[in-house]
């Protein structure tokens, strides 16, 4: 078998054998790992990580549509119709401009969305009432029904709850608890409620993940997901609703964290980069399932019921996951990393590989099981030195950048004109593109340079928009779009990015904080969206500022194009030593703490 075939088979099966310890046992494992392969069933070995691997994959990103849907599902749950106070009485006509009536629910029909005045009605014992927002007001002088009156009238609180304009929504979370006058800003906070869980969710399940295991994390955010979901539809009043949301939220940003850090110990270095991005095309998918079934169901429980079963298959078949060798491995559980290769191979029908034949009998052994490098690491690691800590500053910032165009431009959507839910779906499959694009680019350009351009780019967009004139809607839309493209391709290749920046003990951690982060981005996107009221171009302007420094600061991170996944600290130093380096080497030999010397295999 030919040297490319051998290389091939290397990266298929090579990131199992990230063992703790220096580099040297990496390199020899990888070695003697390819060697068993091609000496007793190397279409075997071949078989076994492919087809076992889509498997995976594809059970894992599947139940990423569901994040996407629950993340924008309140665009439309939340959506504010147009209302005025009820009468107190039945009402015998109505009158609104020139347009009258003898049933006030035909009102909002017969009238164009632009009027935002009163409504006129007569009561059927002869009293006229006006009717605004959040006040009525009674005649005291009963003369006819005309709609400009001039006398004296009095002024009285929406008692008797509101008339809601039906024509594109039955039922919002809105009408059905009143969210409107003094308590519209109970429904400004749904939003920023759920990414605060989101932000909640990274950093506890990114913890639990490194200390329990990944499958474990899993199993219980894919069932929170679903039990939330349906909680939320049948809700009994506000509070309620926001506790199931905010527990959903939790769940659901503890699956997104997670999954990424699954999928990348799964996959190899070769495969890695389209696998791992293309996650968040099922994130993507989720945003377009959620305009589609908005623009079908137009009651908010009903289409809450249908965007949570989406969940449903992967909880019926979550529990064929395996943990993952790589943190078996990292954890010195190595009797249960062979019971999984086992398992792919029973799978594939295939021969397995006996760990113990190519790893060092000494990581078998207990006194290894006590290692130095299987330890405990908390969030502080993160700062672990003056070079990391700077890192993490710049990735963290990347993330928040990322985050806040990401959901500013998906939530303004709805506020661009046209067609609402052509708006979200083109915003959702944009990214799709952007992925691919990215995926190229990060293959050939490498991923600081991608992610730089992607930045800048999100950054000019946005000027570009701030030079529109309004009237010109299609223009504003495709540079919108544009800019989503940018700034989706960046928030999308940051998750792979952070994950190659640090070793394993660390990883899930650092895209728990990452995405932690950023959610502080996601909670100042619907009040950014609001600053248009201020200023119609704030969104852009404080979204392309960000993109700017954040892209220029980019340039001074290590590239991680084609490099293993780093186990120890030290690995993950040499990373700032070879920012100029082929990315196609291995990393040096490390020095053996306990000689003093280098060893050799």
């Amino acid at each position: 078998m030919g040297h490319g075939n051998l290389e091939l088979i290397f990266d298929r099966v090579g990131h199992f054998g990230r063992v703790k310890g220096s580099s040297q046992w990496w390199e020899k494992w990888r070695t003697d790992f390819g060697r068993q392969c091609l000496a007793r069933h190397s279409n075997g070995c071949k078989t076994l990580i492919v087809q076992y691997q889509i498997f995976l994959y594809f059970t894992c990103a599947f139940q990423n549509i569901s994040c996407g849907i629950h993340y924008l599902a309140s665009v439309f749950m939340t959506v504010i119709p147009r209302y005025a106070c009820r009468p107190p009485g039945n009402v015998s006509r109505v009158l609104f401009h020139n347009v009258s009536d003898w049933r006030l629910d035909n009102i909002w029909k017969l009238s164009s969305s632009g009027h935002e005045d009163q409504v006129v009605v007569q009561l059927q014992d002869g009293e006229i009432w006006e009717l605004k927002r959040c006040n009525r007001f009674r005649r005291d002088n009963l003369s006819s029904l005309d709609y400009n009156y001039n006398g004296h009238k009095s002024r009285f609180p929406c008692l008797d709850g509101y008339i809601y304009d039906t024509s594109k929504w039955d039922s919002t979370v809105v009408t059905q608890w009143d969210l409107v006058c003094n308590r519209e800003w109970f429904a400004k906070l749904i939003q920023p409620t759920f990414m605060v869980g989101v932000l909640l969710g990274a950093l506890i399940f990114g913890y639990l993940s490194d200390r329990v295991g990944r499958r474990l994390v899993l199993w219980s955010t894919s069932i929170g997901m679903y039990f939330f979901g349906i909680a939320a539809a049948f809700s009994l009043d506000y509070y309620s609703f926001m506790l199931a949301r905010f527990l959903l939220a939790i769940v659901a940003s503890g699956y997104l964290v997670v999954v990424f850090v699954y999928v990348t110990e799964f996959i190899g270095k070769k495969a890695r980069t389209w696998a791992c991005i293309h996650v968040h095309s099922f994130f993507a998918i989720g945003t377009m399932v959620v305009a589609l079934t908005g623009y079908l169901v137009r009651t908010w429980w009903i289409y809450q019921i249908i965007l949570s079963t989406v969940t449903a298959p992967f909880v019926l078949f979550c529990w064929m996951l395996p943990e993952t060798p790589f943190w078996l491995l990292s954890e010195g559980k190595y009797e249960e990393a062979q019971m999984v290769v086992d398992q792919m191979a029973k799978w594939n029908r295939a021969g397995t590989v006996k760990l113990s034949e190519i790893l060092s009998p000494d990581l078998y052994s207990p006194v290894d099981r006590m290692s130095p490098y299987i330890n405990k690491h908390r969030l502080l690691d993160l700062f672990h030195d003056c070079n990391i800590g700077k890192r993490t500053l710049i990735v963290w910032l990347i993330w928040f950048t990322g985050c806040l165009g990401f959901y500013s431009f998906s939530l303004n959507s709805v506020n661009l004109g046209g067609n609402v839910y052509l708006n979200l779906f083109l915003m959702g499959a944009v990214d799709i593109p952007a992925y691919v694009l990215v995926c190229i680019g990060m293959d050939s350009l490498g991923r600081r340079k991608v992610l730089v351009i992607s930045l800048i780019a999100s950054a000019v967009f946005c000027g570009v928009i701030m030079m529109i004139p309004l009237r010109y809607y299609f223009w504003i839309m495709l540079t919108t779009m544009a800019g989503k493209f940018a700034v989706g391709g960046a928030f999308g290749l940051i998750y792979l990015y952070t994950a190659e920046l640090y070793p394993t003990v660390i990883r899930t951690q650092a895209v728990g904080s990452g995405s932690m982060v950023s959610r502080a981005g996601s909670i100042i996107a619907p009040f950014s969206v609001n600053l248009s009221n201020i200023w119609i171009f704030m969104p852009q302007l404080l979204v392309g500022s960000l993109a700017f420094v954040s892209g220029i600061l980019t340039l001074k991170l290590p590239e991680t194009l084609r490099k293993p996944l780093t186990t120890t600290w030290e690995e993950t130093t040499i990373l700032d030593a070879e920012k100029e380096s082929s990315s196609g080497k291995l990393f040096p030999t490390t020095s053996n703490t306990d000689s003093g010397q280098t060893r050799s295999d």
